[in-house]
């Protein structure tokens, strides 16, 4: 693929660009080669299909050729360095027949049948967008690389412009007409995070909305709200130019060290035509890259998202149960409560559950057809003959934002290049109302069509949502693939995919504590933090040998270091250093070469990380207390003669246990907080997560569980959403 030719450019390995005015990036070292640019896509097509690429997708790599003499644009395709770290390409890249075939995104857009315009049109005449998700905790690697590639004066990240929202606008409007700081800080608690400053937020906090002051800081906030505050940094926004930036846009240093950042936001960067790509975390990706890792060092099995096997019936099967807590984009609370429905079955039924459970088929009314029909409770129909190829696949029933785009090309006849400005309409329509101007030609245009004008109006409520969070079919696809991926890493490879989400926190929905306690409840083997065993990172551990021939050793999860509070990575390294060096043979003899104090080893012990050294942890609590006494001597205060009498410490019961794990490192390998508690609780009636879901739908009941998740999203109506746990499981 290196020296394939496309688009009449020579294919390179890493990062190349061009700038919309089609020169020529003065540091891209690749030559024009001779030849047409739609030859050259032939030539390539006919490289690709002995590559097992396919026909069909081979041949659609010449689309894109036809587009250069008409847009003036003729880009380099090629991929970020890899140096080992994984990355997918995602957004409108997806779209491309040569972003596949150069590898950029897994995602094949033919087979797909996914809307080229997405990601080139004759009438938008732009460079395309790609996203490219990396590795969260390597994506600075990336952002330095690109710098050194193209130097500071032709590379600076877009900015972020964060706003005024009710609770920061009262906080400021209160400072400045001199509210008390407890009033200001009460009315800034009660107001709504998602909505306006009403009157109601005084009368709830004992003030009169009446009163002059009071008037002025309820007019004011209304004012300032979604003004800008100040600029942040995209979280992955950049822009590459090939003349200094400097001459392009202001810029300014950044807060961090070797980073240059623009004063404009992304739509800024959009609307003049300038070339922008985003680098964006994905800790997902992280928690793959480190599970392939383990199962590589412990079973010697070689993993990657190429080669886990497509088609597994036993992941479907746990994600149709929604057994999905820790996967990548189908753990929440909502979507776990959709797979039972959804019951998905392949590939793309994942596509569409990502798609679904989101403010734009919510808000549009699609979910509930959509389910109906997919369980034969509702016929498959279509508001128009012509609307079938559209949304055959999604059973007649529009979720996708290429959909609507799709739907507006042939239900309202848009051009290609009119459908992707509305794509652009629907997610600015917050800030500028653009999208308004969409409505009366999308619905009357529909029904000059024969289409109800009740499908037209869900249709348009739709894209209303899509301006909310809406998911394009290409977004979904690429993320489809990961979230497969985590699913069966976690059906087959439970002990890894445990470990890997632990090394990668902070992340997903729910806290290490939670994570654990699932995966005791899938016969997960865990060993508590012990400083004689323990890395930084938590590691697999072999339990035994191999039952028989052919069969893997078992495996357990030791917790790492890292989850003692308080504890720094340079302490750990110290002694993790002196134990490669020798075994600790005592708290002191630990503490001395490790050159860790009182406090430091106090902490250890309540974790229970000493458990070597001692019968119980109040023993080593105590042990740890004499690792000062060799400093108070030297300081010159007397030691006591004669050999001090052994404490005997009462050891803690199961309860104690748990509490002292949690308190010490946030989550316990030993119980969950309310099993000691279960006998209490049945004596009142209380059933545990599993007598609950057996009993009659619709029936009350009462429940004690630990709150570990609250939403409230924007479709709910103002409703908390609250995940509770106990021993047994979720409700």
């Amino acid at each position: 693929q290196a020296g394939a030719l496309i688009l009449g450019k020579t294919v390179t390995t890493e990062l190349a660009f061009m700038h919309p005015s089609g020169t020529r990036n003065p540091h891209d070292t690749g030559h024009t080669p001779g030849g047409s640019s739609s030859g050259s896509a032939a030539a390539v097509a006919d490289q690709m299909v002995p590559l097992a690429i396919g026909t069909q997708t081979a041949g659609s790599v010449i689309r894109p050729a036809s587009f250069c003499g008409v847009t003036g644009f003729k880009p380099t395709f090629g991929a970020i360095p890899r140096r080992g770290i994984l990355a997918q390409g995602r957004g409108s890249a997806a779209n491309s027949a040569v972003c596949y075939c150069l590898d950029i995104t897994a995602v094949d857009p033919v087979r797909m049948g996914l809307l080229f315009e997405r990601f080139l049109s004759v009438e938008r005449a732009e460079p395309p967008d790609i996203d490219l998700d990396i590795e969260h905790d390597r994506r600075e690697e990336i952002i330095q690389h690109v710098y050194q590639k193209y130097g500071r004066k032709h590379a600076a990240m877009v900015a972020n412009f964060i706003r005024y929202r009710a609770r920061s606008a009262v906080r400021e409007v209160g400072k400045v007409l001199g509210i008390p700081e407890v009033t200001v800080d009460r009315l800034a608690r009660l107001a709504s995070p998602y909505g306006g400053f009403e009157d109601q937020v005084l009368i709830d906090a004992g003030l009169d909305p009446t009163q002059p002051v009071n008037r002025s800081l309820i007019q004011l906030t209304r004012e300032i709200q979604d003004v800008p505050r100040h600029l942040s940094i995209h979280p992955g926004g950049f822009l590459l130019g090939h003349e200094p930036v400097h001459d392009l846009v202001p810029i300014e240093n950044a807060s961090m060290e070797g980073r240059t950042v623009i004063q404009w936001d992304k739509e800024d960067i959009e609307d003049l035509n300038l070339f922008k790509v985003d680098l964006l975390g994905l800790g997902a990706l992280n928690v793959l890259h480190r599970c392939f890792d383990l199962v590589r060092e412990a079973r010697g099995v070689e993993l990657d998202l190429a080669t886990i096997p497509p088609q597994d019936e036993p992941t479907f099967e746990m994600i149709r149960a929604g057994d999905t807590m820790g996967t990548f984009q189908i753990e929440s609370r909502a979507q776990m409560a959709m797979l039972p429905r959804m019951k998905p079955r392949n590939y793309y039924d994942l596509v569409i559950e990502i798609s679904i459970v989101r403010p734009g088929p919510i808000s549009g009314g699609m979910v509930h057809p959509y389910l109906r029909r997919r369980q034969g409770l509702e016929e498959v129909s279509y508001p128009h003959p012509s609307l079938e190829p559209v949304l055959k696949r999604t059973l007649g029933i529009p979720i996708f934002q290429e959909q609507v785009m799709r739907l507006a090309v042939v239900a309202a006849d848009y051009t290609p290049g009119e459908a992707d400005q509305l794509r652009r309409d629907m997610a600015a329509w917050r800030q500028s109302g653009r999208i308004d101007r969409h409505r009366d030609r999308l619905i009357s245009r529909m029904v000059r069509k024969g289409i109800a004008r009740e499908f037209a109006e869900q249709v348009f409520q739709q894209i209303l949502g899509f301006g909310e969070y809406g998911f394009p079919e290409s977004h979904a696809a690429s993320f489809a693939l990961i979230a497969y991926a985590t699913a069966w890493l976690k059906r087959h490879e439970p002990e890894a995919f445990l470990c890997g989400l632990l090394n990668a926190q902070p992340m997903g929905f729910y806290s290490p504590s939670t994570l654990i306690s699932d995966s005791k409840r899938h016969g997960v083997v865990l060993r508590p933090i012990d400083v004689r065993a323990s890395d930084w990172d938590c590691t697999l551990e072999p339990m035994g040998a191999r039952a028989g021939a052919g069969a893997t050793t078992p495996l357990a999860v030791r917790m790492g270091l890292r989850y003692i509070k308080g504890l720094h990575r340079a302490q750990a390294d110290r002694l993790l250093e002196a134990r490669a060096q020798a075994c600790f043979s005592s708290v002191q003899d630990l503490a001395a070469r490790a050159r860790l104090d009182e406090g430091m080893t106090a902490r250890l012990a309540q974790a229970g990380a000493l458990a070597g050294f001692a019968e119980h942890r109040r023993d080593a609590l105590w042990q740890s207390l004499a690792v000062e006494a060799p400093r108070d001597a030297r300081s010159g205060q007397l030691a006591l003669d004669g050999a001090e009498m052994p404490a005997r410490f009462e050891g803690l019961d199961p309860f104690e246990q748990v509490e002292w794990d949690h308190l010490s490192s946030s989550h316990s390998c030993r119980g969950h907080p309310l099993s000691s508690m279960r006998a209490e609780l049945q004596a009142q009636g209380l059933p545990d997560a599993v007598q609950l879901r057996q009993l009659e739908h619709g029936s009350e009941a009462h429940y004690a569980g630990l709150v570990i998740c609250r939403q409230r999203p924007g479709t709910a109506g103002g409703v908390v959403f609250m995940t509770l746990e106990d021993e047994t499981g979720l409700v």
